[in-house]
């Protein structure tokens, strides 16, 4: 309310959402914790029942589904037996949840992307509660929580950490934010996709330099973005770096709301409660130019059709330009535009047999085309443009070559029913774009498995193969370990891609393939026009389809309904399971706080560059036989062909401290570039797995930090980035900058996050991470304050000054008892008595 005064302070604020939504992926490690708390809470002398949502959490099971079978009419059913197969405890264990603990909602598997089910569904825009009315706003266990922002709705992605205390009533403090006024003007030209506006956006914006603060999209042109388009945009704010992407309510908006299946009276109310508080932006009415921290804007108009890649969300590449940029990404060094490919070796062909048939592959080739993700599966115009290019390649006599894996994720089942409507599913299906399931797939790593042939002709031959998806994640290491060139783009040009077989294209000059009668095939032959794509929206796209939907999903599915599940409310935990086990967070818990760690001759485990992302931190993605997770799993007689994934094994610490830091891409200076999940064990010199050398460090009373470059910790929140990180033994991180969300995860494990010296780094100081560091901290908590300067020095005699990167008073308190979970015991405990 006082945003001209205040608004360059450094003030600092407690924000309560109003509610809470998790993903399962994230969820189960949450319920875990509860589950542990209420454990710890009766040996603490205090009332298991006090560990309860206190805002309402609603968790939508959607994480889960692998692309394992694909090229099939009964894609999506084979795939739902396999997960539940797969997937009984930790469902069981969700489920459980459901009935132990109140004031939760769980969206049962099979539903939808937690995005678009908030988004369709359960989203408020404005609370009613006994006629108490207030601002919808949200914290989410997923980075791209965001999404909501395009509705109206204050939310963004925080660690499961800050999930919990949130649910459990703890105030998120934080410091009130910058906000960049982001002034849309003009209209997108004939042809160009809300993923081509989303796409420029997040460059401009990365560019504009947003971390840590919000952007609020505002002016004429927002008249002519549909409310799918502004939830695209709003989505990707984490790649950007923005905590959101705001897009405040008007009539679109309300439009929205009526369209999916909201109550006119409901819809009233909120244009009602938002007028009478002037939070409605009315286009009809005179506006004045807001005031913000900074401006930043962009004519419609100017966005060209482009593509993002082929490691980084922001690194976007026009069309026109792709075939020149990939050729220079061959030739540069290696970096996220360089493979340092040799120039004789770049065009090389290699030819194998495919089931009977002859196929070839080169760098550039593509093995996954995948329409899935949050993304762009909430918006009608690009699904229905997908289905257009399906139509008419298919009519043009194109085809997709086998060796090529595809599949089709809808955000929900509303997706399914107007490409039915409309008749363009059976198009893409004739493409190989089968319906494989409702949810998050290969944009998390839920490719599934290559072709063993298609794997071995990449891995025999060190080819660069190409992933194109309609995601918001292409790190590497993410898509799928055998596809090192990841791009973003569109749902048709995903399609488009998989017809042409390459990224290695220029479609402006060159076809995409042949057709009927040997006629060469170019993109201007099958993209559709705007109108076109409009017009099948608006015929095909109904509110009824939005309320059977979610009228059906309310009642479950036949295997879920089926699953049987204890009914206490303390978890009784199976010592045999290799999917739930209670964590150690709360192990010999006292009720003093055990105050700040002293560290002293710590060596360094992990020494990394610039942009190391939680995708190389967090376990994801498939285990692999040989890490220490899988030899743990062995121990415990799982056979290699059931470890499953990392995600579905959230809910077990003992896999995921073994995988933490386990990316196969991941690239450690104390090994000299060499990528892998290894280092080297500083006394010893020995080359070990970072958890065996971990654990090593542990045993012997060491203490470890991690070394770091810019942006630490970019992507996706997970909480598993910081609570493996605390448990392999690391005290601190030492980094240029840390991305929000992990740096707030690693106070919440009681990690401690320090920045070098604006100018500085581990090169310029002469830090070679051989070292032994002590850092220097004050004896008490009530001597630090967050921003001040701690004094580091080396066992060589280096000194240099470092940034606390705490950044409030409440974060403080987190450190002194250990952690967030610790704090927030503590408090219930005492407020009880």
């Amino acid at each position: 309310m006082s945003w001209e005064k205040t608004s360059l302070e450094q003030v600092e604020i407690p924000f309560k959402p109003s509610r809470v939504i998790l993903q399962d992926f994230t969820g189960v490690p949450v319920l875990v914790d509860l589950a542990s708390m209420r454990d710890a809470m009766s040996e603490l002398g205090g009332n298991p029942d006090k560990i309860n949502p206190m805002v309402p959490a609603d968790l939508v099971i959607d994480h889960s589904v692998t692309a394992n079978v694909v090229r099939s009419e009964n894609a999506i059913q084979a795939n739902m037996e396999l997960e539940f197969e797969r997937n009984r405890e930790r469902f069981a264990f969700l489920k459980w949840g459901s009935s132990a603990f109140h004031n939760m909602l769980i969206i049962p598997p099979g539903s939808g992307i937690v995005h678009q089910v908030n988004l369709e569904y359960l989203a408020r825009v404005v609370f009613n509660r006994d006629s108490l009315f207030y601002p919808d706003s949200v914290l989410g266990t997923d980075s791209h929580t965001t999404m909501i922002n395009g509705l109206g709705v204050v939310g963004w992605g925080v660690g499961g950490i800050d999930a919990e205390a949130a649910m459990l009533g703890q105030p998120m403090s934080m410091v009130l934010p910058g906000v960049v006024g982001f002034k849309l003007h003009g209209t997108l030209r004939n042809g160009v996709t809300a993923t081509d506006l989303v796409l420029t956006v997040t460059q401009m914006l990365r560019k504009h330099g947003v971390v840590g603060k919000f952007v609020e999209f505002y002016g004429r042109g927002m008249k002519e973005l549909a409310l799918a388009d502004r939830a695209t945009i709003a989505n990707m704010a984490p790649e950007y770096g923005a905590t959101v992407g705001f897009f405040p309510v008007d009539h679109i908006t309300l439009e929205y709301l009526k369209m999916t299946g909201r109550e006119d009276e409901t819809v009233s109310t909120i244009e009602a409660y938002l007028r009478a508080n002037k939070m409605f932006v009315d286009y009809n009415e005179p506006k004045i130019e807001p005031t913000y921290s900074s401006y930043i804007e962009l004519d419609l108009g100017d966005v060209e059709p482009c593509i993002s890649g082929p490691k980084r969300p922001h690194d976007r590449v026009t069309l026109k330009e792709m075939k020149a940029d990939w050729h220079a990404c061959l030739e540069n060094k290696i970096g996220f535009k360089g493979y340092g490919v040799l120039k004789d070796l770049q065009d090389r062909v290699v030819k194998f047999n495919f089931h009977g048939q002859t196929a070839e592959l080169k760098h550039g080739t593509v093995v996954i085309a995948a329409i899935t993700s949050c993304t762009n599966t909430s918006n009608p115009t690009v699904m229905i443009a997908s289905g257009l290019v399906a139509k008419k390649a298919h009519e043009l006599g194109l085809e997709v070559k086998p060796w090529i894996k595809t599949s089709l994720a809808p955000g929900s089942g509303v997706v399914t029913k107007y490409l039915l409507r409309s008749g363009l599913l059976k198009y893409l299906s004739d493409l190989g774009f089968n319906l494989v399931g409702y949810g998050c797939t290969t944009c998390i790593g839920n490719s599934g498995d290559l072709d063993q042939i298609v794997a071995d002709a990449i891995t025999e031959n060190d080819i660069i193969a190409a992933a194109v998806l309609s995601g918001n994640r292409n790190f590497e290491g993410r898509i799928h370990p055998l596809t090192q060139a990841n791009y973003l783009a569109s749902p048709p040009l995903v399609v488009v891609y998989a017809l042409a077989g390459t990224v290695d294209i220029n479609f402006e000059e060159e076809p995409i393939g042949t057709g009927k009668g040997n006629r060469p095939i170019f993109l201007r032959d099958i993209w559709p026009s705007t109108d076109e794509v409009s017009e099948i929206v608006h015929s095909n796209v109904l509110v009824d389809m939005f309320k059977s939907t979610y009228e059906a999903i309310t009642k479950g599915n036949p295997m879920w309904n089926q699953l049987v599940v204890p009914t206490a409310d303390v978890y009784s935990w199976d010592p045999n399971s290799t999917y739930i086990r209670e964590p150690p967070f709360f192990k010999g818990m006292s009720m003093a706080p055990p105050g700040p760690h002293s560290i002293k001759d710590a060596y360094c485990l992990l020494s990394f560059g610039d942009c190391v992302t939680t995708d190389h931190i967090s376990p994801a993605g498939s285990i692999h036989k040989d890490s220490p997770a899988a030899k743990y799993l062995v121990g415990h007689s799982v056979k290699p062909g059931d470890f499953n994934s990392y995600g579905s094994r959230r809910g077990n610490y003992e896999v995921m401290m073994r995988g933490t830091f386990g990316n196969i891409r991941i690239v450690n200076k104390l090994l000299d570039g060499e990528p892998g999940p290894k280092t080297i064990h500083i006394p010893t010199r020995e080359k070990l797995y970072v958890y065996d050398a971990a654990m090593r460090y542990k045993t012997n009373g060491q203490d470890t930090i991690v070394l770091a470059g810019s942006e630490y910790g970019t992507g996706s929140s997970r909480d598993w980035d910081a609570k493996g990180t605390m448990l392999l033994g690391i005290k601190a991180v030492i980094a240029k900058s840390f991305e929000r969300i992990h740096r707030s995860n690693l106070v919440g494990m009681g990690v401690i996050p320090l920045c070098f010296k604006s100018g500085e780094d581990m090169d310029s100081i002469g830090l070679t991470g051989q070292e032994q560091y002590t850092i220097h901290l004050p004896s008490s908590v009530h001597e630090m304050q967050p921003g001040q300067d701690i004094v580091v020095t080396t066992s060589t005699r280096k000194s240099f000054t470092c940034t606390l990167r705490f950044d409030t008073e409440v974060e403080l308190s987190y450190f002194d008892h250990a952690g967030i979970l610790q704090y927030v015991m503590r408090k219930l405990i005492n407020s009880a008595r």
